[in-house]
């Protein structure tokens, strides 16, 4: 067996890597953002709300934890601008996740395996974009990011025999704070991999290492129980209830039979069967049934996850390095499935690498991007300026118009294509580019009328962000992405139909819902780009 790392030297490796990402991002003084407006304006929602005092799930509706916004509503209330504190709010995370990632790789991993491992989780929690081959600059599903870094640790701990004695109390404490790091950031990841855990503490025997993840997380509860009330626990979970029964987004993007079998996931998914294979033919049949549970729930995290990124091959990989038997062995057949184990392992990091470099590499283009080609996405806010878009994406104003329909105003499937309020038929329009220009100009236009004023605005589109510029107050119950249902409706005072709204789908769903629960609407003011509506 191959000895652990100098605990010292990989302690300054990896704090070297951590000041050198973290500083990079920092660097700038504000948050440049290439693509992802709308996420952009979800996340900005959710922070500002927060800032005032709000409370996720209780006064606003979002399947998304406090834990995903709550490090940077801190520096938020400190008096950073909301570009600075997103950034801030990460580094705060990787810094406080800093001990249990040089413990992981201390205790699991050689020393080029640990410092390997380290690197990959600390790009997780640090990087400027989510991952992929897309080079643009984006905040967008940091949640993901760090939800990831989290099962990075656990499933390490939680899978991989220590190397060494056992310390019981350190990976109990890296499994239950970690597991609930998932839970209070993306649920689904806890979901996902909270029982192929426990399988594998209990297949190793580390039964006291169970009892002690089970009461840090208990200890996490009661905490955020204490803080926020059992109603925090209804309301969120009522949260979820709406986006799991919503029709509006079942999955974000590939649905679950291309996550398995599509062109671009095939390969990982096929990696993944052999590594279950080689490693039950290799002496090793607890972590090959471990390995066999958590394959579903790597499916159904990449499955729910925007743009489906399988960011467990690289964990999957440093795991099969450190799992390869330490004499060669063959199976029935003659294959050395040592080697095998190895080769694996080089496929999954492969596939890996693309992506991982995407988010490493993200911090230095965000250091040498141009200031002068992005703008703010909240101008004249002062310190909140800071948070910039591209000039070219958000001055361009453009939208997409349908040039005919197969049967009229119906869709192949008959059913009626045309959004109506009040019987009148509405254009058919999607925004493309301009999000932030738009929405800002709205807002004017709303300012101007003075319709807005001390009023609770219900915008049918998939982002309520008026209020943001000054036009109107936030909508009590809303919710700053639409998944489903009328969150906060019955609290509006107001109701604006965009004329080119984000999404034109969303938009007929919304105002079929609200004919359905036989709300009047009564026109006070239209314009080019919206009509406002009083209920």
């Amino acid at each position: 067996m191959m000895e652990r790392p100098n605990a010292v030297m990989l302690a300054g490796g990896l704090a070297a890597l951590f000041i050198l990402l973290a500083g990079t991002s920092l660097a700038p003084g504000a948050l440049l953002v290439g693509k992802h407006e709308g996420d952009t304006f979800h996340i900005v929602d959710v922070l500002m709300r927060m800032a005032r005092g709000e409370v996720p799930h209780l006064d606003f509706a979002t399947p998304i934890g406090v834990l995903a916004f709550a490090p940077i509503v801190l520096f938020l209330k400190a008096g950073f601008g909301v570009g600075m504190a997103m950034i801030m709010g990460q580094v705060l995370i990787a810094a406080l996740v800093f001990p249990a990632l040089w413990w992981v790789a201390h205790s699991r991993f050689s020393t080029g395996w640990a410092v390997g491992f380290g690197a990959a989780v600390l790009v997780l929690l640090l990087g400027l974009v989510h991952g992929t081959t897309e080079p643009s600059l984006s905040m967008s599903m940091h949640y993901n990011r760090w939800a990831w870094a989290a099962t990075f640790l656990v499933l390490a701990a939680a899978v991989l025999p220590g190397r060494g004695a056992d310390r019981p109390l350190a990976d109990g404490l890296v499994i239950g704070l970690g597991l609930s790091l998932m839970a209070l950031t993306k649920v689904t990841f806890f979901v996902a991999f909270a029982l192929p855990v426990v399988v594998a503490l209990v297949a190793r025997g580390a039964w006291r290492s169970l009892a002690v993840s089970v009461l840090a997380g208990l200890a996490v509860v009661a905490v955020v129980t204490g803080v926020m009330s059992v109603e925090f626990w209804m309301a969120w979970l009522g949260d979820l209830r709406t986006v799991s029964s919503s029709l509006v987004r079942p999955q974000p993007t590939l649905n679950l039979g291309q996550v398995i079998g599509a062109p671009s996931h095939m390969a990982g998914t096929l990696v993944l069967i052999f590594a279950v294979v080689l490693l039950r033919q290799a002496d090793r049949p607890a972590e090959g049934l471990i390995l066999l549970l958590l394959a579903p729930g790597f499916i159904y995290v990449t499955w729910q996850n925007a743009e489906n990124d399988p960011q467990w091959l690289m964990l999957l990989g440093v795991m099969l390095f450190a799992l390869v038997p330490t004499r060669e062995l063959h199976n029935v057949l003659g294959w050395n499935v040592s080697a095998g184990i190895g080769y694996l392992g080089i496929a999954a990091i492969t596939l890996s690498v693309p992506s991982f470099i995407n988010m490493a590499w993200s911090p230095f283009r965000h250091l040498n991007t141009d200031r002068a080609a992005y703008m703010p996405l909240l101008p004249g806010q002062g310190i909140h300026e800071d948070l910039q878009v591209a000039r070219i994406r958000n001055l361009d104003v453009g939208g997409a118009v349908p040039l005919g329909l197969p049967t009229g105003d119906r869709d192949a499937s008959g059913q009626e294509e045309v959004a109506r309020v009040n019987g009148e038929a509405l254009p058919q329009c999607n925004l493309g580019l301009g999000m932030s220009h738009w929405m800002a100009t709205i807002a004017t236009r709303l300012n101007e009328s003075g319709l807005a004023r001390d009023q609770q605005v219900f915008v049918t589109d998939v982002l309520n962000v008026t209020w943001l510029y000054g036009a109107g107050e936030p909508l009590q119950g809303g919710a700053p992405w639409y998944y489903g249902g009328l969150s906060g409706f019955a609290n509006a005072d107001l109701v604006l139909v965009p004329l080119c709204p984000i999404s034109a789908p969303l938009r007929k769903l919304m105002l079929t819902e609200i004919e359905a629960d036989g709300a009047q609407l009564t026109e006070i003011d239209r314009t080019d780009l919206y009509i406002l509506y009083r209920k």
